[in-house]
């Protein structure tokens, strides 16, 4: 502890005192103010807007360069919660766990209590980050030094266990999606043996299913599709005043204190694990609200403030905590922290000791640049929500044709293919339907963004430590939790009857109760024993961990369809099958609907959507964009010609200006543009 002297103290305020200075204090402004920015941007990362703001820091002292990188990225997970809450539409990865509270609150009228309460925990989130960054520099080296690949492992299978209490009253149906995210994330090139899974010798296949396209259809337009369905605005009225409602959302904060210690803690830790993104960390964290806090069972997923409160304020803290690797030993932590280790080094300084004897200064300039740019990104996010809370009471013919194209450009940047475009319809289509029969769409992305890792730190445990690897003390701890975590719904479902209440095809009453909405097991089953069976032709290491994974599909689904179809009393296969909508039903019991009119609905908005994808391969996203705008809202809502020509235009410039002239994002190709070079963007 001796690092803690006055000369720590001394550089401590020397950095502070060097930050607010004024010319300093504006760079921190002008990142914070393009982090909040880019976080309203679903599926813009922070690398773009490292990669428009680092050129401009090689002729800047390194306080301003480095304040106005880190206040760019600390404050982008504070405004994503912005299209998670009001549309259900994940700013980025890290922002997927709050929809599931935070738009339940926005429909029943709660929007600015739900930025509130994202707000002041991201803050607090933010200064748990710094100060843990702060205090935890001189002691860390020890504890970074003893993750090797096994705890990597370890803590991967450990956040892989979430997805029992991320499906609630349905285990074993949490454990198909998951299954099923694994192997959508193994399809592509595997690292270690160079072996093509699953490409069918499809160029955009052969380095992997982008995850962006994925999210966004998996949540964003299951959402959007369901409020075309409904034809109504997201809430109909506030159930308190813009005012009122974010004072309700900073006491809710503050009455749920140790949870924003507790989450900005994990978030901390978790960023100082290599690898660890942030669509890892935000799960995590909701996973242990919802095993911790009293009555989460019940009310999560439902609108509980708790769900919003917990992520956030583990992703503020994660980028505080992804700093300690990156200054302590040069390790960076992603693609962002390996940008922010390139300029450091463009400034002269090298992670390492120097930075915390030589330089110090420049360090805990860091610590006061994240803690800054978490209270000044909150702050202006307070002084907005209000407008912000407003949005979700207009009818969905305004709202729908100004985020459709936000979407599309943002899933586009998966991989800047065509193929993001398919991938994103496909997600989509599965999404909704998983929605309307009440199957737990996280596991799905927690499988896909923890299962790559997985079968990657498996293979080079084994080959290195072979077996051992299970003997290691934190291996084995976080393998406990992992098993404790996993089946602690089993064995209540056990000890409640479970199995037992098998019967046989056909006998006794009630007989097999097999359903339309059932064909969705048939589905990933099916999917897996294709994939299965197409594995057996690879060599022995690409093919071990795609064979693990989707028999253990085939046998849980199965497990789980026999238990829907086969229990005896309906009220106990509902309730531990998580319910669903019956499609053999003639009304909707979500919106009151026939079912009829929900699907004629659906099959409307998804034209809607392939409509804009071929109209858009012809003639380019930008006339595409005024042209669709104009139309939905013209034959959807009767909206009148001067309305809908104003928002196609403003839209439209807003599109063109923001992605185009700023990001220089570049546009998906066209045929008009193949034909005639340089007539229409995206050539």
């Amino acid at each position: 502890m001796h690092f803690f002297n006055d000369a720590t103290l001394s550089a401590a305020g020397h950095a502070l005192s060097m930050i607010l200075q004024f010319h300093r204090l504006v760079f921190l402004w002008f990142g914070v103010l393009i982090g909040l920015a880019i976080g309203l941007l679903p599926g813009i990362g922070g690398l773009t807007g490292f990669a428009l703001l680092v050129p401009f820091t090689y002729t800047m002292d390194p306080y301003a360069a480095f304040a106005m990188l880190l206040g760019m990225a600390s404050v982008i997970t504070t405004s994503d919660v912005i299209p998670a809450v009001l549309f259900g539409v994940p700013g980025h990865a890290a922002s997927q766990a709050t929809v599931l509270d935070g738009l339940p609150m926005t429909k029943r009228g709660e929007a600015a209590r739900a930025l509130s309460a994202c707000y002041t925990s991201s803050l607090l989130g933010g200064l748990i980050g710094a100060l843990i960054l702060a205090v935890s520099l001189p002691l860390v080296r020890p504890f970074v030094l003893s993750i090797a690949t096994p705890e990597m492992l370890g803590l991967t299978i450990f956040g892989l266990s979430m997805v029992s209490s991320l499906s609630g009253n349905s285990p074993l149906k949490g454990v198909v999606v998951a299954c099923f995210g694994i192997l959508i994330g193994m399809v592509g090139t595997n690292v270690e043996t160079g072996q093509m899974r699953w490409t069918d010798n499809l160029l955009y296949l052969q380095d992997g299913i982008p995850i962006v396209p994925i999210i966004l259809g998996v949540f964003a337009l299951p959402e959007l599709c369901d409020l075309a369905i409904r034809r109504t605005a997201i809430a109909e009225n506030f159930k308190f005043s813009s005012r009122e409602g974010m004072r309700q959302g900073v006491t809710d904060t503050f009455r749920n204190w140790f949870l924003v210690l507790r989450c900005g803690t994990l978030g901390a830790i978790l960023g100082a694990i290599p690898g660890i993104t942030g669509a890892v960390t935000d799960w995590i964290a909701y996973g242990h609200a919802l095993q911790t806090s009293k009555g989460a069972k019940e009310t999560f997923t439902k609108g509980d403030v708790r769900g919003v409160i917990a992520p956030e304020a583990a992703n503020n803290a994660r980028e505080g905590g992804s700093l300690v690797p990156l200054l302590a030993f040069g390790v960076p932590g992603g693609a962002v922290q390996a940008i922010l280790l390139g300029a450091m080094m463009v400034h002269g300084f090298i992670p390492g000791p120097d930075m915390l004897t030589k330089h110090l200064d420049v360090t805990y300039s860091m610590v006061w640049s994240i803690a800054l740019a978490n209270i000044f990104g909150a702050g202006l996010c307070f002084l907005l929500s209000g407008q912000f809370a407003k949005v979700s009471t207009l009818r969905y013919t305004l709202i729908l044709p100004v985020i459709m194209p936000i979407i599309f450009i943002g899933a586009f940047q998966g991989s800047q293919s065509w193929g993001d475009m398919f991938v994103l319809l496909i997600a989509g289509l599965i999404g909704w339907t998983m929605k309307r029969l009440k199957w737990a769409r996280p596991p799905l992305i927690l499988g896909l963004v923890l299962g790559k890792l997985m079968e990657r730190y498996m293979t080079i445990s084994f080959m290195r430590y072979g077996m051992n690897w299970t003997t290691r003390p934190i291996v084995i701890v976080l393998l406990l939790f992992a098993a404790l975590i996993f089946f602690k719904p089993l064995s209540k479902l056990v000890r409640k009857g479970g199995f037992a209440r098998l019967r046989p095809f056909g006998g006794g009453r009630g007989g097999v109760k097999f359903k339309l909405e059932d064909l969705t097991y048939v589905f990933f089953i099916g999917i897996a024993i294709c994939m299965l069976v197409t594995a057996q032709t690879w060599v022995f290491l690409a093919r071990i961990g795609p064979t693990v994974v989707a028999s253990i599909v085939v046998i849980a689904g199965a497990a789980s369809l026999a238990y829907k179809v086969f229990v005896a009393p309906a009220q106990a296969g509902l309730a531990n099958t998580g319910g669903g909508v019956h499609m053999d039903s003639t009304v909707d019991p979500e919106n009151l609907l026939p079912i009829k009119t929900v699907l004629i609905r659906a099959a409307r908005f998804f034209g809607w959507f392939i409509a804009f994808l071929l109209c858009m391969a012809l003639i380019g996203i930008m006339p595409t964009v005024p042209l669709m705008i104009a139309a939905f809202m013209r034959i959807e809502g009767r909206e009148s010609w001067r309305l809908c020509l104003i928002l196609a235009v403003c839209v439209t410039v807003f599109v063109f200006g923001v992605f185009d002239q700023i990001l220089h994002i570049p546009w998906p190709s066209n045929l008009i543009g193949q034909w005639v070079p340089g007539l229409v963007g995206g050539a």
